[in-house]
């Protein structure tokens, strides 16, 4: 049969999901040029906040700024509809501050949705995919649920929790890719009759409180910060409009959640997929943490135009009547009425370790990977990733070579590094401590970093570049001064820990001024960590022959003497491509890196 493809059914690239990462990869295809579409369940829910009110924190705020430097959209969007803007780890080196904004989530969404309507050369769609359209091993477009064919070079899936995603409140479930919202029941078993191998993770959301019912008088006030440098190059200024709140749990809490535990289906077994570590339910903190006496909780405000507060810190899948009794036992909230329960979801997830840096999967050309279907957790992980595969996918179309960011160049690097070389049977969080080279990757460098990328891929905007391109200017002419001036005196003196830029304001004057706050804090940040910086180069630059030692695509590891059981498996599920790459797989000894440049040299 001849199929007919035209401009009604026929895209450069296809775009399955609307949330954080699916929005990032359809923006950056479109931008850089593509016809591109972007098919969602829902197009209310575009963009939607299904979990905290909030953009960035630790890690995820260089996530933001990277998005951003590369010509994402996610930190204007959040420049425009934050509420609360503070800077985390402030007493700690500069590795390791970062940005964190509450949102008004329902600004936010309509911002995403407005940027994807205003977006040329983009088709929104709402529908659901419940196959792929495989053809050889090519990806060639998707089939909806109502039985349409739409076609494209390229297919990017972003399903968030949707891949047979199943809500549990206590011990009853349903069908759910998150409240409100329908499965997608049937793209799974498209994906598994194509090679692919998927696993099963689990998340959860916490009860969404009245606010009209919290008594906030006795609880500490937690304020913005007015001097909050924007999450974006394009934006000068952010609104701070509220405070949020703190309150902790305490023992009669504890003892509720204790006694319902064979309510909870993470306790009875009912729940199969493995939770996140690092964001455990109030469930897990109780049982596992007896020790401690209270466990702080975050109240924050959803929305302007809502009196919906997120309690931060009180994920559950406890019963309803549960969590309102432990929720009344906490200061502040001793006559609290819930307006959503919280709730864990299950859903399938890809084994990352079957994709490319590019995000492109091994086994299915043209089908490109983002987001928590990769095993991530987080919006901010997830933008990372759709931008990244919405670039790659274009830059495939267009015969042009994959964007590929190195562990010591973004933390958008190290955050698919680890996915494809570690692979994660958890949800992965990006944390700092993940980046070896962390101190090159400060949240106050991302556009000396990557806005070249971003410009080089097509996707940075000239506005954002020109800022860049001043900032790097300023930047380089403040260094030029400071070595000049009385011989680098003042230079010197900044490298002392004791010494800070506005002790030496006052023999500068009016010359050093002119550069504004940003600039003379990012020159200081070098200065004093020039030292450090020089040797994480001189470590990067002996390293990166590793990275040049490319191994065979045709390599069979099981004819290679010496290398164990355990790692000839590992590397025939991963199939690196480097002998660095090999070196980063979990398992894989100096031993067994030796043995494989050993192999490289004699081929």
């Amino acid at each position: 049969m001849i199929i007919k493809k035209d401009k009604d059914n026929f895209f450069d690239v296809i775009v399955v999901g609307a949330g954080h990462a699916g929005i990032e990869a359809a923006l950056a295809a479109a931008k850089i040029g593509l016809s591109a579409a972007v098919i969602t369940i829902n197009l209310d829910n575009i963009g939607q906040m299904s979990c905290n009110p909030a953009i960035g924190g630790l890690a995820k705020g260089h996530l933001v700024r990277e998005i951003d430097a590369l010509g994402g959209e996610m930190g204007k969007a959040i420049d425009k509809t934050g509420i609360q803007f503070r800077t985390l780890n402030t007493k700690k080196g500069p590795a390791v501050r970062s940005s964190r904004a509450q949102a008004d989530m329902f600004r936010y969404k309509a911002y995403m949705k407005n940027a994807l309507e205003s977006a040329g050369n983009l088709t929104i769609i709402q529908s659901m995919v419940d196959s792929l359209i495989v053809n050889q091993g090519r990806a060639e477009g998707v089939v909806l649920w109502t039985g349409e064919n739409l076609y494209s070079n390229a297919v990017i899936l972003t399903t968030g929790t949707f891949l047979k995603g199943l809500i549990h409140i206590g011990l009853f479930n349903y069908s759910a890719g998150r409240a409100g919202d329908f499965a997608a029941d049937k793209l799974s078993l498209s994906l598994i009759e194509n090679g692919l191998e998927l696993g099963r993770l689990k998340t959860g959301t916490t009860p969404r409180l009245d606010g009209r019912t919290i008594d906030f008088s006795g609880l500490e006030e937690q304020k913005g910060e007015d001097d909050f440098i924007p999450f974006s190059i394009a934006d000068k200024n952010i609104t701070n409009g509220i405070s949020c709140y703190i309150t902790y749990t305490n023992e009669k809490t504890h003892n509720i959640i204790l006694s319902d535990l064979d309510k909870s289906p993470l306790y009875c077994g009912v729940i199969k997929g493995v939770g996140p570590r690092y964001c455990p339910s109030i469930e897990d903190k109780v049982v596992r943490f007896k020790d401690k006496e209270r466990h702080q909780i975050f109240l924050e405000r959803e929305s302007l135009d809502s009196v919906e507060y997120y309690p931060n810190g009180l994920s559950t899948s406890l019963p309803l009547d549960t969590q309102l009794k432990f929720l009344r036992t906490i200061k502040g909230l001793e006559d609290v009425k819930i307006m959503r329960p919280g709730y864990a979801i299950e859903y399938d997830y890809v084994l990352p370790v079957q994709l490319k840096h590019s995000l492109e999967t091994k086994n299915i050309e043209n089908l490109f990977l983002a987001g928590q279907i990769n095993g991530t957790s987080g919006y901010e992980e997830a933008a990372a990733q759709g931008i990244i595969a919405g670039i790659n996918a274009a830059l495939k179309i267009k015969g042009e070579k994959p964007l590929i960011l190195a562990r010591d160049e973004a933390y958008i690097g190290v955050l698919i590094d680890d996915l494809i070389t570690l692979g994660t049977a958890e949800p992965y969080r990006m944390f700092t401590s993940r980046a070896e080279y962390r101190l090159l990757l400060r949240e106050d460098n991302a556009d000396f970093r990557l806005c070249e990328y971003g410009k080089e891929a097509g996707l940075l905007d000239e506005e954002r570049y020109s800022i860049y391109k001043d900032r790097l200017s300023r930047f380089n002419e403040l260094l030029s001064f400071l070595k000049s001036y009385e011989n680098g005196k003042y230079y010197d003196l900044l490298k002392r820990p004791d010494v800070a830029m506005e002790n030496l304001m006052n023999e500068f004057g009016a010359e050093i001024d002119k550069f504004g706050r940003d600039i003379l804090n990012r020159a200081q940040l070098f200065i004093k960590y020039e030292g450090y910086i020089n040797r994480q180069k001189e470590e990067i630059s002996r390293l990166k022959k590793f990275e040049g030692i490319k191994l065979s695509k045709d390599i069979d590891f099981n004819t290679i003497p010496g290398l164990s059981l355990e790692v000839i498996e590992k590397l025939n599920k991963i199939k690196p491509e480097t002998i660095a790459e090999a070196g980063r797989i979990s398992g894989i000894t100096p031993a067994a890196v030796g043995i494989l440049l050993m192999r490289c040299h004699k081929s």
